[in-house]
């Protein structure tokens, strides 16, 4: 059907695409193992190389990281840890979950400047992230509130039902005013 010069033609084009596209892989593999600062690198490129895959376009060119306050591979190697093995995770996902991991560390910074002191020390950090780390006992204790808030409200509602039932005076209309 083809003869030997389109047969070698195709066969250097499929070279060609599968050379840059792993030189790609290898560029960007090394990128993130200078990024990551701490743990082997190759630890983290074994993790990570499913990642990897994704961080490209159509064409084989890698995807900006946007400005993101931290590594995209890294936040989404935490995710997956996470999450259930079937769970695939959306390109909108991974930046807004970026985004948000540095909107939370922006906030307990700010809550770590609040105090006089030049050195950070634990217990402050402790202190800054308590709503974090405690949102589930936190959440529980609203409802609690809530609960006896609610009970407390149908006790009064029922001692303004026996006032007005017991105490009524037999000459004045309840809409007439007294005082």
């Amino acid at each position: 059907m083809f003869d030997d010069k389109e047969e070698e033609y195709i066969e250097s084009n499929e070279d060609i695409t599968e050379n840059s596209t792993e030189e790609l892989k290898d560029e960007t593999i090394t990128d993130i193992t200078e990024e990551n600062e701490g743990g082997s690198s190759a630890e983290n490129v074994d993790e990570s190389e499913e990642d990897l895959i994704e961080e490209f376009d159509e064409e084989g060119r890698p995807i900006e990281d946007e400005g993101l306050p931290f590594a995209k591979a890294e936040v989404v190697r935490l995710m997956k840890k996470n999450l259930d093995k079937d769970k695939m995770i959306r390109e909108r996902v991974k930046v807004e979950m970026n985004k948000f991991l540095g909107e939370v560390l922006e906030r307990v910074c700010e809550q770590l400047n609040d105090y006089p002191y030049t050195t950070i020390e634990y217990e402050m950090l402790k202190e800054s992230i308590y709503p974090y780390t405690n949102i589930k006992r936190i959440n529980e204790e609203k409802l609690r509130i809530l609960k006896h808030l609610e009970a407390i409200k149908a006790d009064c509602d029922a001692l303004t039902m026996d006032v007005k039932k017991s105490l009524k005076l037999k000459d004045v209309d309840e809409s007439d005013e007294i005082f």
